[in-house]
């Protein structure tokens, strides 16, 4: 049996597990991310008085726009949705709503819960200041790759906002070991000729196993010729330490990555 106490084999596996994100011990509470179920609840009575008369009581009988899925013509934030539905948009044919604080609040937690009373709406802030972020305070950058730009140790998040909900991308910044795909927990891989290999799973079937290693190397290995295989059950970052508001903005810059288009 390998052993896997050595200093050389710790620092390996140290450096590799490096967070991506400005770290914790616990993780956040998110009552301050996302909106009630109170606000959601009220936010629909508010939206089947004022809004599904045009929107439809599914919110896609505007052209362009899906509400419930959050489909959008221009709008990222809920300071957009905000602006919007107190100023009005389209030349007047969205017309301007004087509605209440709450009332704004709920119907916007009502669209970001997808329609759903029962459901999570998260909340969602500026793109602008969310790529900032991730890029600096954030550190999210050192670890994930974007339009083919940065390393290759984390997933790619290039069409991120195409796979993920925003509640996902919450529970990702939030607290990483609940939202971590199998296929992507860092393994350690002992081989027959006794290389030691620390990376990330990719792909893995009855025979092979595809990982990328800590030097962002594409390593495809034969079972038969590996000795120790170790999958991680913790993830590769610890929760962020950014507050309700940076993760929010973080949150509306992800949404906005949808591949190069």
């Amino acid at each position: 049996m390998t052993n896997y106490d050595t200093p050389d084999t710790k620092i390996r596996w140290i450096c590799f597990v490096a967070v991506c994100f400005t770290h914790t011990l616990m993780a956040q509470d998110t009552s301050d991310h996302q909106y009630t179920s109170e606000a959601i609840a009220a936010g629909g009575r508010v939206y089947v008085q004022q809004c599904a008369l045009c929107h439809g009581p599914q919110g896609d009988t505007v052209d362009g726009i899906n509400l419930r899925r959050g489909v959008f013509r221009t709008a990222t934030s809920d300071d957009d949705l905000r602006q919007i539905i107190s100023s009005g948009a389209a030349g007047g044919r969205m017309p301007a709503f004087d509605l209440r604080e709450e009332e704004l609040n709920g119907v916007i937690a009502y669209i970001r819960a997808g329609f759903d009373p029962s459901g999570v709406a998260v909340k969602i802030g500026d793109p602008a200041r969310g790529k900032a972020l991730f890029e600096g305070k954030g550190e999210c950058a050192n670890c994930h790759r974007v339009n083919g730009i940065g390393p290759r140790t984390a997933p790619d998040l290039s069409e991120i906002g195409l796979l993920r909900t925003p509640a996902s991308l919450q529970m990702n910044l939030l607290d990483p070991a609940s939202a971590l795909l199998p296929i992507n927990r860092p393994v350690r891989i002992v081989t027959r000729n006794e290389e030691t290999i620390v990376g990330r799973r990719l792909n893995e079937d009855t025979y092979t196993v595809q990982v990328i290693d800590s030097r962002e190397r594409l390593r495809s290995l034969l079972k038969t010729d590996i000795v120790t295989y170790e999958i991680s059950e913790s993830p590769s970052k610890q929760p962020t330490t950014l507050n309700s508001d940076e993760v929010a903005d973080v949150i509306g810059y992800l949404l906005t990555l949808r591949g190069l288009q």
